[in-house]
């Protein structure tokens, strides 16, 4: 083989820092959206913690019923 082949069998320089340029930015993107996801996650489970807390409206009126008391007008 001639030199001239194998350098053109080769990437140039310019190739490999693109290359180098897409692998970071895909490694980039990934992580963007794994943190996105991870954010989303938390939201919902905040989300879904604050509808098992909100409480029934009668709660208050069936509670001072049991111990005797008159309800609120």
């Amino acid at each position: 083989m001639t030199s001239a082949t194998l350098r053109i069998a080769t990437p140039t320089a310019l190739e490999r820092a693109l290359q180098r340029l897409s692998i970071a930015l895909a490694r980039y993107v990934e992580r963007r959206v794994a943190q996105r996801a991870e954010r989303r996650e938390l939201a919902l489970d905040l989300l879904r913690e604050q509808h098992a807390r909100r409480q029934d409206p009668r709660a208050l009126d069936i509670a001072l019923l049991a111990i005797g008391s008159r309800p609120r007008p």
